[in-house]
């Protein structure tokens, strides 16, 4: 495996939101994004990226060597990449469970248990003296992409929101009725927010959007663990 990917940090940790929360995890998080959500929590991936370029056989053998079944491929946009077809097909060659992590603005095909999408709202696009503005709200959705990922994959959908401002469960209304069916208990609202303070209260108001609709409340568990630090 000749091609490489810029890891901007890797670590064992359990999954902290989504479905399969609480399960032990290998992360590996590729740097690089094709967006700039201005509540990113992960900066360093994106809007900063940092980090060393590895050989993807490198990769593979830091997930190898936490001895966890089930890996995370998160970013930044891990779709980007062309290294992350032969990632993904060397570690589940090996065996382990795999999630993707993705926004949904690219389709590969990849080998894996979950594509974990999180489409991105309004809320997302960062202010216009970011200078990223006008490229984010162009590109933050794309229905074909959307489409494709849903109908070839075992999908969540994950959204972020904020119950306290915006328009956003409008907004989701709007794009599932242009997508393929999803189950209603694959569709995640998971409240915006680093701190714990603001997760619980945001959170506590989603209750009865997700009772009205059976949809999930996903929370972010490792910030309730760690707080919002890397490597959690």
């Amino acid at each position: 495996m000749s091609l490489n990917l810029r890891i901007a940090e890797s670590f064992a940790s359990v999954q902290g939101e989504g479905i399969w929360v609480g399960v032990p995890s290998t992360f590996i998080r590729i740097s690089g994004c094709n967006l700039r959500c201005v509540w990113c929590d992960t900066p360093y991936a994106s809007w900063n990226p940092e980090g060393e370029t590895h050989p993807v056989d490198d990769v593979v053998a830091i997930a190898v060597a936490n001895k966890l079944n089930h890996v995370v491929i998160t970013g930044g946009e891990p779709m980007l990449f062309d290294g992350v077809v032969p990632l993904t097909e060397e570690l589940k060659r090996l065996g382990h469970t795999l999630t993707i992590e993705t926004a949904g603005t690219i389709y590969r095909d990849l080998p894996c248990e979950l594509m974990s999408i999180s489409p991105k709202l309004a809320n997302s696009t960062p202010p216009a003296e970011s200078g990223w503005a006008e490229r984010h709200e162009k590109t933050r959705k794309d229905l074909t992409a959307l489409t494709k990922l849903i109908e070839n994959y075992s999908v969540q959908l994950k959204f972020v929101v904020n119950p306290e401002a915006g328009e956003d469960l409008q907004e989701i209304d709007e794009l599932l009725l242009k997508l393929p069916p999803v189950a209603p208990d694959r569709i995640l609202l998971m409240p915006e927010g680093t701190d714990r303070e603001t997760l619980h209260r945001r959170g506590r108001l989603l209750v009865s959007t997700c009772l009205e609709r059976n949809w999930r409340l996903t929370p972010r568990f490792h910030v309730d663990l760690f707080g919002n630090k890397r490597g959690t």
